[in-house]
Order: structure tokens, then C-alpha cells, then sequence
């Protein structure tokens, strides 16, 4: 943890750096990428900056306790007990900052919901957790859009995107990777019988434009005629965007907006998104090790949780966390439960770190 502290606090006073140099601020693009990647460090790397200080005095106040000069002595026994206290504090909302790893303070995040096994009613669950995602993301001030859906005829929906942005969103919303189940009396179900179907959500951190940069030769842009449920076409020019990365093979497609160059701005953030996540995958998977033991892991084939209507109640499996307030959870009161994966997170980092002397 140490080590990635120290590569934000450099990053960030390179940024510093970076907002005085006339070449930066001649180009407005990278002055703006350079702005916000600054803001989104700032926080961290001036609090582990303070930090650093005080770690200094506490042991420039040990050196004077095991030193000859009694006066100075006492001074620094005096001073210690605040000292180590104020550290502590510190560590302990740095560590509140740092779970979720390195994108542990982005402030963007691509999600996509995607309906899977139980046809309709898995659809229709896809778009509870859409609502729900939603309505918390407004009560904790965050801004959403949405990057292109693809819905059923029962007002359900295959698969959503979504772009989030706000303090902290990728802190919380990291544990909603993986597979989420439901078990409930489907609307379509005459006989009441419990059916079981599921969903998967991705939490994808947004890169900035300085760690991706996808130029057009890097990718294939194909147009074609948007279409809504039951495949009519919704108009007739080819306004849809589908985009091909070829290093990857990842695929994105956009057709929400009326506008074919509004779609495909969606989907190269899309795109973007996905292909620094391959990215990030990828080096992380040479250090298997690292973070093995936190619930974050973004893992969709990773059943998380399961929501069981008829007895209220919602458990994580992770954690073994379980309440029965389904009915709070779903309409987007989500704050007790990600409260509890983020204290299960945070007593793993501190038995990982140890203690500060």
C-alpha cells in the first residue's frame, strides 16, 4: 500500500507540474485530461503527503527520547502520544481511500447490467437493478447517463450501460461486480411459483484521456439502422454505432441518440473503459496474489449476492452479510450494505498492514 501511495503523491506533483507547463496548457485537451486527473488525486495525495510529515516527527520525537538531552527528552514524550494519535487518523482514512486498489479514487465509472438466465424475468430484474443503481446514485449526488440499452417488449431490458460520475463512485460501486440472483414470484406467473433468474453487473473504472488514447486507426466503426423490441426500426437512417477494437476484439455498440456522431462519442467512452480494463486485468494477473483475499474482485462469474422477494431478505455471500430489508435495498436504500463490504474490506487491509511502528 505504501508503494501505491507513493506513485499517487509522484503522479500527482508531476500533474502539479504539468498545469504550469506552457506545452501543456497550449494543448486543451490534455489541459483539461491533466486538470481532472489532478483534482481526482488531490485529495489522496495531499492527505498522504500530511501524512508522511507527521510519520516524520514521530520518529525525529523517538530519536530525542533515546538521546542524551533530558530537556529534550521530556519535550518529545509530551509530544509523542498526539503525534501518533494524529497518525493514526490519518492511516486510517487513507486506508478508507485506497480500497478498490489503484482506481480506488476515480471518480467515473462505466456499469453495464446484463440480463441472464431466466429469459423475461431475468430482463425484468435488469432493469430493478438498473432503478436501483440509479436512485442511489441520486441520493449520494452522482450523475448518471446512459450509454446505450437494449430492452424487451415487457419494459425489461437485455443488457444497459450506464456512465456514473461522482466523489467516491468507484469506491462503493466496485462490489457490484459479479452475478446477482433473484427469487420471486415472476408478474407472468399464474400458479405462484417461486422462479429463480439472474443477472450480471460490470463496474468498469473511466480512464482518463492521457492513459487511453484510441485513435481511429485502432478500432473499425460500423453503422446500421437502430432498432427497438421485436426488431422494427425505430428510424431509418444509420444513425447505431458499432465499434471493433482490433488489438482486443472488444466490441461496444451504441444506438440511443438520434445522432450517429453522439453515438459513437458514447461508445468509444464505452470502449475506452473496457479496453483499460483489459489492460488492467491483464497486469494484474501476473501478480495473482495481490488482493487475493478482498471481496472486490469484479469476477461475473462470481455469484455475489441473491435477492429472495418473498422473504425479504438479501444476502451477500462474500461477506455472509444478510438483512431483511429487500424492499429498502431494491428502491436504492443500498448504503447499509455497501457500508458492510466496505468495513470487511478496510479490517483486511489492516491486518495486511500491520501496525505503523
Amino acid at each position: 500500500m505504501r508503494d501505491l501511495l507513493e506513485q499517487k503523491l509522484a503522479r500527482f506533483e508531476q500533474l502539479e507540474k504539468d498545469l504550469v507547463d506552457p506545452e501543456v496548457l497550449s494543448n486543451s485537451a490534455r489541459i483539461t485530461a491533466v486538470a481532472r486527473e489532478h483534482g481526482s488525486l488531490g485529495k489522496l495525495a495531499k492527505k498522504y503527503r500530511r501524512f508522511k510529515q507527521i510519520n516524520g516527527q514521530v520518529a525525529e520525537a523517538q530519536q530525542m527520547i533515546d538521546g542524551d538531552d533530558a530537556e529534550m527528552r521530556e519535550l518529545a514524550e509530551a509530544e509523542l502520544p498526539q503525534l501518533r494519535e494524529d497518525r493514526e487518523l490519518l492511516w486510517g482514512e487513507l486506508l478508507d481511500m485506497t480500497i478498490g486498489g489503484d482506481e480506488a479514487n476515480r471518480s467515473r465509472v462505466i456499469m453495464e447490467i446484463r440480463a441472464g438466465t431466466g429469459g423475461d424475468e431475468a430482463a425484468l430484474f435488469a432493469r430493478d437493478l438498473f432503478e436501483m443503481y440509479r436512485y442511489h446514485a441520486g441520493t449520494k449526488g452522482w450523475k448518471t447517463e446512459i450509454l446505450g440499452h437494449s430492452a424487451t417488449e415487457l419494459g425489461g431490458f437485455k443488457d444497459i450501460v450506464l456512465g456514473i460520475e461522482g466523489e467516491g463512485v468507484y469506491r462503493e460501486l466496485q462490489y457490484e461486480s459479479g452475478g446477482h440472483r433473484v427469487q420471486r414470484v415472476p408478474d407472468t406467473e399464474t400458479q405462484g411459483r417461486i422462479h429463480t433468474s439472474a443477472a450480471t453487473v460490470a463496474v468498469l473504472p473511466e480512464p482518463e484521456e492521457v492513459e487511453v488514447d484510441i485513435k481511429p486507426a485502432d478500432y473499425r466503426l460500423d453503422t446500421f439502422c437502430a432498432s427497438g423490441p421485436g426488431g422494427q426500426h425505430v428510424n431509418k437512417t444509420e444513425s447505431a454505432v458499432r465499434l471493433t477494437h482490433y488489438e482486443t476484439g472488444i466490441v461496444v455498440q451504441c444506438q440511443d441518440e438520434k445522432s450517429q456522431l453522439k453515438n459513437k462519442n458514447k461508445a468509444l467512452r464505452e470502449l475506452a473503459a473496457r479496453v483499460y480494463d483489459a489492460k488492467v486485468k491483464a497486469e494484474q494477473a501476473k501478480r495473482a496474489a495481490e488482493r487475493k483475499s478482498l471481496v472486490g474482485s469484479g469476477d461475473r462469474s462470481e455469484r455475489i449476492r441473491t435477492y429472495n422477494f418473498p422473504q425479504n431478505r438479501i444476502t451477500d455471500h462474500r461477506i455472509g452479510f444478510t438483512a431483511h430489508n429487500l424492499d429498502q435495498v431494491i428502491a436504492g436504500n443500498m448504503q447499509p450494505i455497501t457500508d458492510a463490504l466496505m468495513d470487511y474490506d478496510r479490517q483486511q487491509l489492516r491486518d495486511q498492514m500491520g501496525g505503523l511502528d
